[in-house]
């Protein structure tokens, strides 16, 4: 699998505070294993959008993770809000994750996130576009 960064990103992950930046490696890396790990994903890249960290493929949505000043004990995963991606996790995952709104899973900072299933997710916001038609995008 290709794997395009800009250079940018990384200047992101180090502005967060001390006790976040394990917390957003670790949702870097379940991405970044995941597209290894998901048929029909070839290339993934590594961006900036809204100046927070997203990550973009061919057939995918947007997947994007924050950290805001706001909210300093949680930090979440984004995705298109008019996509059926979060309303799709709520129904598989409802006892699993919190949500906000269409847009986001939200992760309190000490919290223990359940990797089997949120890797499930992302492989499903990975490859939206070619599974968006099916009944709870075939989960």
């Amino acid at each position: 699998m290709e794997f395009i960064s800009d250079p940018k990103v990384a200047a992101v992950f180090e502005s967060y505070p001390k006790t976040m930046q394990k917390q957003m490696f670790h949702l870097r890396e379940l991405i970044l294993n995941t597209a290894t790990e998901t048929d029909g994903v070839a290339k993934i890249e590594e961006t900036l959008k809204w100046g927070e960290p997203s990550y973009v493929t061919k057939y995918g949505s947007t997947i994007r993770i924050a950290w805001k000043e706001k909210a300093p004990e949680q930090y979440a995963m984004y995705f298109k809000c008019t996509s059926q991606l979060v309303p799709t996790f709520r129904t598989v995952y409802k006892e699993k994750f919190n949500f906000e709104k269409n847009r986001a899973i939200v992760f309190k900072l000490n919290e223990e996130i359940p990797n089997a299933e949120l890797k499930h997710c992302i492989s499903l916001a990975l490859t939206y576009h070619k599974i968006k038609h099916l009944p709870l995008l075939g989960a």
